[in-house]
C-alpha cells in the first residue's frame, strides 16, 4: 500500500466542507481507484499517496488513464485489439520535448461522441440577445457534420487552421467540433477583442476560414462587429472565406465584407447547406498534432501562439472532467467565461464526460448582479464555475444567491482566475448553500488545465486549494531549487504533462518556449506563480511571482495586499507594484478606485493603510495610495500589474502593453501621465 506524507494533525485553518459518504461512494475518482486495485494491484492510503504515485510514476499513472477511460486508437505501433493499449508512453522524461504515446493516431472530436444518446442534452444555453434553449446530441451531431463537410467543401483539409471570432454560444461549440474533427486547428478569441488583438494573434497562425458574427449584446447594448470584421480581414492575407453568423441580425448585410474580394463572405447556413445530411465522420490525426491554438494574455509583445495537441488534451481532460471536477449523468456543469479564455475550452472538455455543459454569453451584472445565479436555477445547474472577481463583486454588491431562488441541484462551485480570498470561501459557504462543494483552482492557459485545485474525497479548509491534480508534479521551490513546504515559493512542474504545449508557433527553434518556461530552472516547468504546498497537502496561490511585493526579504503575493484592501466598503478595485529604485528597497504605489462620490481623503488613506499593516504586514504598506478612475485589465480580467510597473520605470506605455488586448486601454494614460512627473 502507497502511504501518504502528508501531515494532517497540521496547525489547519476551518474545514468549510467535507464530501458525505453517498458523494464519496458515488464519484468517479472512487471508481478509479478501485479500478487501480483490481488491475493493478494498487492501494492507497489516501488521496495524497495516489497523487504521489502518480508523479513518481508517470508513465504507468498516464497509461492507467488511457486504459481506465478506454481512448480509441490507432497506428502502426498499436498492440492486436484485444489488448488496446499503447506500447510506449512517453519516450523519454525531458522537458521541453517529450513524446508521449508515440505512433498512435487518435481523434478528439470522436470521443465527445462516443457513447452519447441523440435524445440526452449536450449544450443548454442563453445570453442577452437569445433565450434559454436546449440542444440535443442528435441536433448538435447533425449540425457538427454538415458544418465539417461545408468546411470540407471550402478546401479545408487536415492541418488548416480554422479561426473564430465567436461569442460564447452552440456555434462557437459546433464549428470548433467540426474543424477537430477533420484534422484542422481551432483557435477563437471573442468579439470584443478590439481589432489589432486580434490580428496579433491569428495572423501568426495564417487561417483560410474566419468564422464570425455580425455583432453581440453586452450590458444592454449592442455592438456592430461588420467594420471590425472587415479591418481584421484585411490584414490577415491568408483567409479565404469569411463566414457570418448572425446575431444582432437575421440577416446581416455581407456588403462590407464583399470588398475584399480574396475573402468571400457567406452565412453560416450557407455554409452548413454545403454539406446537410451528411453523416459525422473523423479524421484520427498523430497524438500531438495541433487540436487548438491558445494565446498568452499579451500584455507585452506579440501573444504566445501556444499549440496543444489532440491526445495530450484528451487525456488531461478525460482525468479532470471525470476525477477532479467529479461530472455524472445528470450533471450540467457552467463556467462563466468566453471564447478567448482557456475555460471555455475547458468546458468544452466536459463533453468527454456524460454531463451537460450551460453556456452563457453577456453581462453577469446585466440586468443585475443575480442574473448568472438566476440561471442556476433555470437551468438546473449543478456546478456553478466562475472568477474569484465575480464572487467578490457579489459579496460587495450584497447578492444573496440563495435567497427566493431553487438552488437545490447546485452542488459544486469553482473559482479561478485570481486567488480566492478567505473571506470568498465563507461567503460562499454562508449565501450559497453550507453543503457546496467549493474547488477554487489554479492553472493556466499554457497546459490548458488546472493542476492545482478540486478534488471531490478532500474537505476544504477556509483559503486553500484542495490539493495538487493527478498527474501534475507541482512543487514550491526556494531560490535555491528546492522544494520547500509551509514556505512561499516559485509554481514549478517536475515532471512532464501530456497537456504541455506541443510547440508555440512560429517558434521554429524552441527558443522561445525554452525562455518562456525553462529559463530560470532548465528541464523544469516555472510557472509564474507563487505557491504554498501546506503540510496537509493543500495549497495557497498567491499571485503572479514577477509582480510579487518584497519588503525587507519578506515576500508577499499582490493577492494578500488587494484582500486587505478590497476589506475597505470604500475601494471598488485596487492595483499595486513595487517599482525599483537605486539605493532603497522599492517604490511602492497603491492603486485604488473608489465608490461614485468619494474622494481619497487622509482619513481614508489612513484605513487603508491601517488594514494593510495590521492583515499583510507593515513592510507591505504602501509609500503613495492614488485614486484612479479604473485598473486596467486584460480582455479576460487580469490585472496590468506588469506592464504598469514598466510604465511607471519609464518604459513607453506601447512597448509595455497592447492597448488591442485590454479593456479599458484608456486607463494607461493616467500611468504614463503619473510616470513622466516622476
Amino acid at each position: 500500500m502507497e502511504k501518504s506524507t502528508v501531515d494532517s494533525s497540521a496547525d489547519a485553518p476551518e474545514i468549510l466542507w467535507a464530501p458525505s459518504a453517498e458523494m464519496v461512494g458515488r464519484s468517479p475518482l472512487t471508481r478509479y481507484i478501485r479500478w487501480l486495485a483490481d488491475t493493478r494491484e494498487l492501494e492507497f492510503e489516501d488521496y495524497h499517496a495516489l497523487w504521489r504515485w502518480s508523479t513518481t510514476e508517470i508513465e504507468e499513472f498516464w497509461r492507467t488513464i488511457w486504459e481506465h477511460f478506454e481512448v480509441i486508437a490507432s497506428g502502426e505501433e498499436q498492440r492486436e485489439l484485444e489488448d488496446p493499449s499503447p506500447p510506449v508512453v512517453l519516450t523519454e522524461r525531458v522537458m521541453p520535448g517529450a513524446q508521449w504515446f508515440p505512433g498512435t493516431q487518435l481523434n478528439y472530436a470522436e470521443h465527445i461522441f462516443r457513447g452519447k444518446a441523440d435524445d440526452e442534452v449536450a449544450l443548454v444555453y442563453a445570453s442577452e440577445l437569445r433565450n434559454l434553449s436546449e440542444m440535443r446530441w442528435g441536433e448538435l451531431r447533425e449540425q457538427v457534420a454538415a458544418v465539417r463537410e461545408g468546411l470540407v467543401a471550402l478546401g479545408i483539409t487536415k492541418g488548416d487552421r480554422v479561426a473564430a471570432y465567436l461569442p460564447n454560444g452552440p456555434e462557437a461549440v459546433i464549428a470548433f467540433l467540426a474543424a477537430a474533427s477533420l484534422g484542422a486547428t481551432w483557435s477563437s478569441c471573442s468579439p470584443d477583442f478590439g481589432p489589432g488583438s486580434v490580428v496579433d494573434r491569428f495572423a501568426q497562425i495564417e487561417p483560410k476560414v474566419l468564422l464570425c458574427v455580425d455583432g453581440y449584446r453586452y450590458g444592454g447594448r449592442d455592438f456592430d462587429r461588420m467594420q471590425t470584421i472587415a479591418e481584421i480581414a484585411s490584414q490577415i492575407p491568408s483567409l479565404e472565406r469569411i463566414v457570418v453568423v448572425p446575431y444582432l441580425s437575421d440577416s446581416p448585410e455581407l456588403s462590407v465584407l464583399e470588398e475584399r474580394q480574396s475573402a468571400t463572405p457567406m452565412t453560416w447556413g450557407q455554409l452548413q447547406d454545403l454539406g446537410r445530411g451528411v453523416e459525422l465522420s473523423f479524421e484520427r490525426v498523430p497524438f500531438d498534432h495541433p487540436l487548438w491554438v491558445l494565446y498568452s494574455s499579451g500584455t507585452t509583445g506579440l501573444p504566445k501562439a501556444i499549440v496543444h495537441g489532440h491526445g495530450g488534451i484528451l487525456l488531461e481532460q478525460l482525468k479532470k472532467g471525470y476525477l477532479h471536477l467529479d461530472a455524472k449523468t445528470g450533471d450540467r456543469v457552467f463556467w462563466f467565461t468566453t471564447t478567448g479564455w482557456m475555460m471555455w475550452n475547458f468546458l468544452v472538455g466536459v463533453l468527454l464526460t456524460p454531463a451537460s455543459i450551460v453556456l452563457y454569453d453577456g453581462n453577469p451584472a446585466t440586468p443585475d448582479m443575480g442574473v448568472l445565479w438566476d440561471l442556476a436555477e433555470r437551468t438546473g445547474m449543478t456546478c456553478f464555475g466562475t472568477s474569484a472577481a465575480y464572487i467578490a463583486a457579489c459579496m460587495k454588491d450584497g447578492v444573496e444567491p440563495s435567497s427566493g431562488r431553487d438552488l437545490s441541484r447546485l452542488r459544486s462551485l469553482g473559482s479561478t482566475g485570481s486567488p480566492l480570498s478567505p473571506e470568498g470561501f465563507q461567503w460562499v459557504y454562508d449565501h450559497v448553500g453550507s453543503d457546496t462543494w467549493l474547488f477554487s483552482t489554479s492553472g493556466g492557459t499554457d497546459l490548458c488545465t488546472a493542476f492545482v485545485g478540486g478534488v471531490p474525497l478532500l474537505p476544504v479548509y477556509r483559503g486553500e486549494l484542495q490539493a495538487r491534480a493527478l498527474g501534475a508534479s507541482v512543487e514550491a521551490f526556494d531560490e535555491d531549487g528546492n522544494a520547500v513546504i509551509d514556505e512561499v515559493g516559485e509554481l514549478v512542474i517536475t515532471e512532464p504533462m501530456p497537456s504541455m504545449p506541443v510547440f508555440l508557433w512560429g517558434d521554429d527553434d524552441g527558443s522561445r518556449y525554452r525562455a518562456s518556461y525553462f529559463e530560470m530552472y532548465p528541464g523544469i516547468w516555472r510557472h509564474g506563480d507563487w505557491i504554498e504546498i501546506t503540510s496537509r497537502g493543500t495549497a495557497i496561490i498567491y499571485g503572479r511571482s514577477d509582480s510579487t511585493i518584497n519588503r525587507g526579504g519578506v515576500r508577499m503575493g499582490t493577492s494578500e495586499i488587494y484582500r486587505a484592501v478590497s476589506a475597505v466598503p470604500q475601494v471598488v478595485d485596487s492595483l499595486v507594484v513595487d517599482v525599483p529604485r537605486e539605493g532603497t528597497e522599492g517604490w511602492m504605489p497603491l492603486f485604488v478606485v473608489l465608490e461614485d462620490g468619494t474622494t481619497l481623503d487622509d482619513e481614508l488613506t489612513a484605513e487603508i493603510k491601517r488594514r494593510i499593516r495590521e492583515q499583510c504586514s507593515p513592510r507591505h504598506v504602501p509609500n503613495e495610495i492614488f485614486q484612479v478612475k479604473e485598473v486596467p485589465r486584460t480582455l479576460s480580467g487580469k490585472v496590468l500589474e506588469v506592464p504598469v510597473k514598466r510604465i511607471l520605470m519609464g518604459e513607453p506605455p506601447e512597448k509595455a502593453a497592447s492597448r488591442d488586448s485590454l479593456a479599458n486601454p484608456a486607463s494607461l494614460d493616467y500611468f504614463s501621465d503619473l510616470a513622466a512627473t516622476l
